[in-house]
């Protein structure tokens, strides 16, 4: 559920795929890459966690301010929110908590 909710903050487009042989995938459509399972994405892998990172790093708050990320050891916080992820299993983890907490955080706010 928080690899969609990332997917979609990211802007790609989400679909089920299933070979009728039990539950339905979802899946990350890529232009020009094919399909990914949701599940092998932002909570496995830097490569899908750090462009998040990224456009969060890319954000700016109402007076213009950036949000900075900032990953240290198995901790993460972003600066001009009170998100602050401490004693995570492992950097990735952190930063992956983190960065729901954002998200969730991000748009409850502009709502």
């Amino acid at each position: 559920e928080n690899n969609k909710l990332i997917a979609e903050f990211m802007g790609h487009k989400l679909g089920l795929d299933g070979d009728g042989m039990g539950e339905p995938q979802c899946r990350i459509f890529e232009k020009g890459l094919g399909t990914k399972r949701i599940q092998d994405t932002y909570d496995t892998s830097w490569k899908w966690l750090m462009p998040v990172v990224d456009k969060i790093e890319g954000l700016r708050d109402t007076n213009g301010n950036a949000y900075r990320f900032t990953i240290d050891m198995c901790n993460a916080q972003i600066e001009g929110t009170t998100i602050e992820v401490s004693g995570g299993s492992y950097k990735r983890d952190a930063t992956y908590k983190a960065v729901v907490e954002f998200i969730k955080w991000y748009n409850n706010k502009s709502k």
